[in-house]
């Protein structure tokens, strides 16, 4: 068995795991985040913390000069104003499927820094999502108001050459695989994966598979790297 076929099991195997936890049904009796939690649970109280949060998504070459905004209870509020077209955001678990069990948890911290083309399509996703969960809409009515929009044409596909960052060793995007591995975004209209080639063997790209298609009209393909943004290796996957 080859390096690259191995790492791209490896990699399959723990997409399979995030699958398995985030593809169940939200309204089982065994989920632990039945509903959302009280605000304040999904909000950092310390400013500073969630900054730095946010940056640690990207290289400081890039992040440094970012856009970056935090999350408060009427939304995302602008923290530093950037100069080279990335936003940097720390987004809670509300941007899961709406089926998954973990969309209320309320530890659920994941740093992602859009690109300029990301931040002009793509962040409206995250934007828009935060904007209706604090306004207490049920979740029902989120996705319809999502599907309406979309149709609309109030939220765009993602521009050509949108992608994003998550290199952060300290974010935790779910119960099961926490931080997950260090790895490159490419968001794209609505495909399937033989469109890039993700999950064929050898092949270093892989659909996310925690984000089926829809209610917002992307496909993620994700690309692992190994290095976290502050220069560290990935452990956990070295030697494979």
């Amino acid at each position: 068995m080859n390096r690259r076929f191995f790492k791209t099991a490896i990699l399959a195997i723990g997409l399979l795991a995030i699958g398995l936890l985030n593809g169940a049904h939200a309204q089982d009796a065994k989920t632990p985040y039945p509903a959302m939690a009280p605000l304040d649970q999904y909000l950092m109280a310390d400013r500073p913390a969630e900054i730095a949060l946010a940056k640690s998504a990207a290289p400081a070459a890039i992040s440094d000069d970012a856009t970056v905004l935090v999350l408060a209870k009427d939304g995302y509020q602008t923290a530093i104003e950037g100069k080279n077209g990335f936003t940097c955001v720390v987004e809670r678990s509300w941007m899961s499927p709406f089926d998954s069990p973990q969309f209320w948890n309320p530890r659920m911290r994941g740093p992602v820094c859009y690109n300029p083309p990301a931040t002009r399509s793509v962040l409206l996703y995250t934007l828009n999502r935060t904007k209706l969960i604090l306004a207490g809409l049920p979740k029902n009515a989120v996705r319809k108001e999502i599907e309406a929009a979309v149709a609309s044409k109030q939220l765009p596909v993602p521009e050509p050459g949108a992608m994003s960052y998550m290199l952060s060793k300290q974010g935790y995007l779910n119960d099961s695989v926490q931080h997950w591995h260090p790895h490159l975004m490419f968001h794209i209209p609505t495909t399937d994966a033989a469109s890039w080639g993700a999950d064929l063997p050898g092949s270093p790209v892989l659909l996310d598979t925690e984000f089926p298609p829809g209610p917002e009209p992307e496909t993620i393909f994700m690309v692992t790297v190994d290095d976290w943004s502050d220069g560290t290796a990935d452990t956990a996957m070295q030697g494979h």
